[in-house]
């Protein structure tokens, strides 16, 4: 099922489900128990939203080797965990605004799990049933800032630095996806899932062992080769098979 968060008109966001290009709405929580109504909305019709406003952004360092290797730096022994903040989420079609105190703002197409109940201590065994399912993402990050800073927090942590969406697959493999970036219609990246050093139920258990994981909660789980800048103008389409696209302007942020 692919679950989506909407607005009409203006109106206030809503849960729904997409049967082809129509929606249903959800009564109640994707998250708890709910009820699918009819498919009748035209989702040409609709915003579609983030679909999710989780508690915190849990994120994965130089998860594909290839990724490492252009960065010239060592894959690690153990999932590398950072935190985006929750006010750097945009949805489809949501602008990425580059901020005055960047000047190398880059793209990372990232596979999204979406963490359906609360936990703590799964293991990998366990780790699936803590899933509600996927989403693309993509962590925006000023390049610069990250590599002066020693630390990640600013350098990834601008608001809109966190597209997700289209919306969330409950009926998806993680195991073998193609995962693809374009700007302006130029491939700059495309790897597998597979070749992940860490696999999703292995981040989900070992991020589950620090921290209690939130309904809505996200966990984005590492990008592969080929990162590269963006600019004013561009547009950036991330991509995963079975997934969909996210497709987001970028603009360089107004004046203050």
């Amino acid at each position: 099922m692919q679950i989506i968060r909407f607005s009409q008109a203006g109106g206030a966001p809503q849960y729904g489900w997409l049967l082809d290009d129509k929606i249903g709405l959800i009564e109640g929580s994707p998250f708890a128990a709910f009820r699918r109504g009819e498919a009748a909305i035209e989702l040409e019709k609709v915003d579609l939203l983030s679909p999710v406003e989780p508690s915190k952004i849990i994120c994965v360092g130089r998860n594909y080797v290839a990724h490492a290797q252009e960065h010239d730096v060592d894959v690690p022994e153990v999932p590398l965990l950072f935190l985006k903040p929750p006010s750097s989420i945009v949805g489809p079609g949501g602008t990425i605004f580059l901020p005055p105190q960047t000047q190398r703002v880059e793209h990372e197409a990232e596979l999204a799990v979406v963490i359906g109940q609360r936990s703590r201590w799964l293991n990998p065994e366990t780790a699936k049933a803590a899933i509600l399912g996927y989403t693309i993402a993509n962590d925006v990050t000023a390049r610069d800032l990250q590599r002066r800073d020693g630390q990640w927090t600013r350098g990834k942590g601008f608001d809109t630095f966190c597209p997700v969406g289209p919306w969330i697959e409950t009926d998806f493999d993680p195991a073998d996806a193609v995962v693809t970036c374009n700007v302006n219609g130029e491939l700059r990246q495309m790897g597998s899932t597979r070749d992940m050093v860490f696999p999703v139920l292995q981040l989900i258990a070992y991020a589950s062992s620090v921290m209690t994981l939130e309904p809505g909660d996200i966990l984005l789980t590492g990008t592969p080769a080929g990162v590269g800048p963006l600019v004013d103008g561009d547009e950036l389409v991330s991509s995963i098979e079975g997934l969909g696209e996210l497709r987001n302007p970028v603009r360089a942020e107004p004046p203050h």
